[in-house]
């Protein structure tokens, strides 16, 4: 896959076969097919564009969404906190487009394996084919209602985005490996902590509810000094292991 970078840093994923066009002006197929990751292209009203490659990112960016998505500071600190890694299984519930579930198949790499079960026809085939056209191959979607049962075992990380998805801890128990985690995204905090309470009855140890908050700062020549607007409130993130 190949995308376009124009002058004003807005990204668009390349198809092959198909001319360009946007106000910027058009760039004709043959030119874009023949471009090379790293090449600038002119436009027939002699804008620049860059060709690169999308990482993960840059990707989830620009795919068909369709619906709300989970958002990096939410993402990251999945990953960082479960330790996940190359080789890992996980299982995933509440595809959506499937921003996490890419995520999740990009750091476990080839020898991993990611299942990610979504109750909406419409979402698990938006999901299906992003998933497809980003070229990730260990992802399997299932369009089932992970309430009717878990498939897998052996699982190291399993990630609910559902609405009560503490009905299913017991089930989430017995497919998860030793050591291994369980993640609830909540938005509300009544969910989070009824999440919580269950998993401590069910004998999960190391369990956390965390709020992420993200504020970035302005450069300025008089000075340094946070951004009036920040990334506030998304969701809690409730982690139990399986010890």
């Amino acid at each position: 896959m190949k995308m376009i970078l124009d002058e004003r840093g807005k990204k668009y994923v390349l198809k092959p076969g198909e001319e360009f066009q946007s106000d910027l002006g058009i760039i004709k197929s043959d030119v874009l097919d023949s471009a090379q990751v790293g090449d600038e292209v002119k436009s027939h009203l002699d804008h620049t564009f860059k060709i690169m490659k999308p990482n993960i990112n840059d990707f989830i960016d620009i795919m068909d969404r369709r619906c709300s998505i989970l958002i990096q500071k939410d993402i990251g600190q999945v990953l960082a906190h479960t330790g996940l890694g190359a080789g890992s299984r996980v299982v995933d519930a509440g595809t959506g487009a499937g921003a996490i579930a890419l995520n999740f198949g990009n750091v476990v790499g080839p020898d991993g394996e990611v299942f990610t079960y979504e109750i909406r026809e419409d979402f698990s085939e938006v999901a299906r084919k992003n998933i497809e056209r980003f070229g990730i191959t260990n992802i399997t979607v299932k369009n089932k209602d992970i309430k009717e049962g878990i498939d897998e075992d052996n699982v190291d990380l399993i990630f609910l985005d559902l609405p009560k998805p503490f009905e299913i801890f017991e089930e989430v128990h017995e497919s998860l490996n030793l050591g291994g985690w369980l993640v609830v995204y909540a938005p509300y905090i009544d969910q989070a902590e009824t999440s919580y309470r269950i998993a401590k009855k069910l004998g999960f140890y190391n369990i956390d509810i965390i709020e992420t908050l993200e504020r970035g700062l302005e450069v300025r020549p008089q000075g340094v000094r946070p951004k009036t607007r920040m990334v506030g409130h998304s969701g809690y993130l409730m982690f139990a292991r399986k010890l």
